[in-house]
């Protein structure tokens, strides 16, 4: 992550905790839970935003919105 003062930021929030599990489990955390940790009153529309576009009702499965996300994530070589 470019921020290290986000990145190394201590545990806040459920989104901390979850990406301290994830750390411990040896897994890279995905960087959007480091700012979701950082500032969450901040970051609570966005993260219930994501959810319902992801989550929500669909005419497509949320697999399927994962690979589109995922799919042009890869275009865009950002880290899905």
């Amino acid at each position: 992550m470019f921020l290290k003062n986000v990145e190394k930021h201590a545990a806040q929030s459920p989104w901390g905790e979850a990406a301290a599990a994830i750390r411990e489990a040896g897994i890279p955390v995905p960087e959007i839970m480091h700012l979701f940790n950082y500032k969450p009153q901040w970051t609570q529309h966005l993260a219930a935003f994501s959810h319902g576009v992801m989550r929500g009702p669909s005419p497509l499965t949320s697999g399927e919105r994962e690979m589109i996300a995922a799919f042009t994530s890869r275009l865009r070589n950002c880290v899905f």
